[in-house]
């Protein structure tokens, strides 16, 4: 090429173009754009165009240009790039037109002047660009035909997570931020260094047009097993060489430190924070993404549909429960043009390492209406997915001469209040319906059938119908304070009945892992006919706080057996324990890029004295995560405050959140909404006094 002489600059206009294609929140200095919309960039020119000679658009992809894109000159199918020119002003306007099916990723723009004979005169190549997923585009696959949706599934920065137990739901505030500073380049760099990337890269840039590949490649990458994933997960304690899962507030801090050290693994998570980190980067890449958390989660193994549990009330070890007391995901949406009609629409993807797919610890994307409808069959990991909601427990327990006695089948109990965050706020929507029908229906029974699943109840010895009925009452206890569980034996039977009730206590994690024995015991009564027993057990701080995990859970399990040849009846109680609030105040108006200050608080309301101390903040547009760290002992009942100055970067709606952590109590959130506005230079001539 020669001295460039008649291109003098390409402007890529990236301020006009982002607005239009609603990336301006990414980046307002780079060039990003969305498939199927048209972008135009200026040519400056020394003069006009010499008699005879033309543009031509060339575009590269990946490292060593594994993919070259010719832009055509005039519209073809809808299936290439091409473009239109006009001059004007000693400038060329280039309208360059994206399939709907373009490869996502950066590309690399050539401008050449070629000569009437084909030679090029000039080129300018230091040009590049990203392209995304389009929702808003009607033959892309991820389109979403609903604003409201858009601007909660790809738009929304925050959100909130449901969790803790299915009768006692909470939320936790969570900041996606997949808007900030690089996050979608750290995106991309997820996408570089899955196994495909690295085996094939020029094949697994020309998938990337393809949002079934992309986000099944997410859902590996977010997790370490078997790849240079982002995160590693861990269900016990200790978490002493990195960070305990709960004390996240957001995904950014996760994907920078991944990035910064060198695509090292960061510890560590737990499934919420897998599906934060997960919605992330699939919003960020444009596809219509939402968290979603199931109530009861069956962990199938053996993928019988149902989970055989031997209740084992002598030992302290018990077999793992592969029962979640909640388990979360993510679903996207898009077309399944791979699949037969009926499978569109909202698919369930889950980053959380539990079985392997394919070879891989990746799961989905698997069409919500297929675990609907019980067709197990479709792609991908659908038996999974459809036991995780719908599997039977079937409680045994272990007799003396060592066979297996069934004591209950519970048929109900998994798959219970499906929540995501809704679009009108910070409040639940129930999606259960669109995972099953409703419970006792003739659909719910067909796809059962459908499903194969199999006939649970084994054909025991003759039994007298059970006349034992046996229930646990608890109330929704603070973390720190002594409480009673009351357990309750009533006999509905005609005679008197000599009951042993076991009632055993133990710390649990939210995915059923035994952290300890809280308390246990075994008392032998009479329970008169047509009465019931209450027996008081009493929970004190001092005792429990030895045991409890950072879940703030106790089980408690309650077995009555009479004498006789009746069935024993069993109670299982999942206790959460709530944590006190932060409180957070804001002062004055947010204005972008002026300092704004708040003060956070926290009164310590256990017993004890807390050392250790420390506030993290973090907020999508307001700032990255800051610690501040509290000096010396917070004595009991003592409250806390601090004060932080920061600079808002974006206007809107920002959520600042706040996450409070010590030696004796940890996982302590609050969160503020901040209104971010513009700053309007005021022309009215200032009068004395005040307003």
């Amino acid at each position: 090429a020669t001295d460039q002489t008649f291109i003098v600059d390409v402007d890529l206009r990236s301020h006009e173009n982002n607005l239009a294609h609603r990336t301006r929140e990414i980046d307002r200095e780079r060039l990003i754009v969305r498939r199927g919309q048209p972008f135009s960039i200026t040519v400056q020119c020394s003069d006009s165009l010499p008699p005879k000679h033309h543009l031509e658009l060339v575009l590269h992809l990946g490292k060593r240009d594994e993919v070259v894109v010719k832009v055509q000159k005039q519209r073809g199918a809808g299936d290439s790039w091409w473009f239109n020119q006009q001059e004007a002003q000693g400038e060329i306007l280039l309208t360059l037109q994206s399939p709907a099916d373009a490869i996502i990723g950066q590309y690399r723009l050539v401008v050449l002047l070629m000569s009437p004979n084909g030679r090029i005169v000039e080129k300018a190549d230091e040009i590049s660009f990203h392209v995304l997923f389009n929702p808003w585009c009607k033959d892309d696959v991820v389109y979403l035909p609903d604003e409201r949706l858009l601007q909660e599934y790809i738009m929304n920065e925050d959100g909130v997570i449901f969790m803790d137990t299915w009768d006692y739901i909470k939320s936790i505030p969570w900041s996606y931020g997949q808007f900030e500073d690089f996050v979608m380049d750290i995106c991309f760099e997820v996408l570089d260094n899955s196994k495909e990337a690295l085996r094939n890269s020029k094949m697994d840039i020309e998938s990337r047009s393809d949002p079934i590949y992309v986000s099944r490649m997410v859902t590996a990458m977010v997790n370490a097993n078997g790849d240079r994933g982002v995160l590693i997960g861990r269900w016990r304690a200790p978490y002493l060489d990195g960070v305990a899962p709960n004390r996240w507030t957001g995904s950014v801090p996760i994907l920078r430190q991944w990035s910064k050290s060198g695509i090292r693994a960061v510890k560590y998570g737990q499934c919420w924070v897998f599906a934060g980190v997960a919605c992330t980067v699939l919003r960020c890449l444009g596809i219509p993404t939402r968290l979603i958390t199931n109530f009861c989660s069956a962990h199938d193994v053996d993928g019988n549909l149902s989970l055989d549990f031997v209740v084992d009330f002598e030992s302290r070890e018990e077999k793992t429960d592969s029962k979640w007391n909640f388990h979360c995901w993510v679903e996207s949406w898009m077309r399944r043009d791979d699949l037969p009609k009926g499978n569109d629409g909202w698919q369930v993807l889950d980053p959380t390492p539990q079985e392997l797919s394919g070879g891989e610890f990746c799961c989905g994307p698997c069409p919500v209406a297929a675990i609907k409808e019980g067709n197990l069959g479709v792609k991908y990991d659908a038996p999974f997915i459809f036991a995780e909601v719908n599997a039977d427990i079937v409680y045994w327990r272990v007799l003396p001469g060592g066979q297996r006695q069934q004591i209950s089948v519970d048929q109900r109990n998994v798959g219970r209040n499906i929540s995501t965050k809704s679009v009108y706020g910070n409040v639940r929507e129930d999606v259960t319906l669109l995972y099953k029908y409703p419970e006792g229906s003739v659909e719910e029974r067909e796809v059962y059938k459908k499903a194969k699943r199999r006939a649970t109840l084994q054909p025991t010895e003759s039994v007298e119908p059970a006349q034992l009925s046996l229930s646990i009452r608890h109330p929704n206890p603070m973390f720190g304070t002594d409480f009673d569980v009351i357990v309750e034996v009533k006999n509905e039977g005609g005679d008197d009945a000599n009951v042993q009730l076991t009632v055993h206590a133990m710390a649990v994690t939210y995915n059923s892992l035994h952290q300890g024995e809280c308390q246990k015991q075994m008392n032998n009564m009479t329970v008169s006919a047509q009465n019931a027993h209450k027996e008081v057990l009493r929970f004190r701080y001092d005792d429990y706080a030895k045991c409890v995990s950072d879940h703030h859970l106790i089980r408690v399990k309650a077995l009555a057996e009479a004498q006789g040849n009746s069935l024993p009846v069993m109670a299982v109680a999942d206790i959460p324990l709530s944590l006190p609030e932060l409180h957070i105040q804001v002062l004055g108006k947010a204005f972008v890029w002026e300092q704004l200050t708040a003060f956070i608080s926290f009164t310590n309301p256990l017993p004890v004295p807390l050392t250790g101390g420390v506030f993290t903040l973090e907020g999508a547009g307001l700032l990255s995560d800051t610690h501040i760290y509290v000096d010396g002992v917070i004595s009991p009942g003592q409250k806390v405050s601090v004060k932080i100055a920061f600079t808002p970067m974006r206007t809107g709606v920002r959520k600042l959140l706040v996450d409070f952590d010590s030696d004796r109590l940890k996982d302590v959130k609050g969160v503020a909404s901040v209104v971010v506005r513009k700053k309007y230079r005021n022309t009215l001539p200032v009068l004395s006094g005040r307003f």
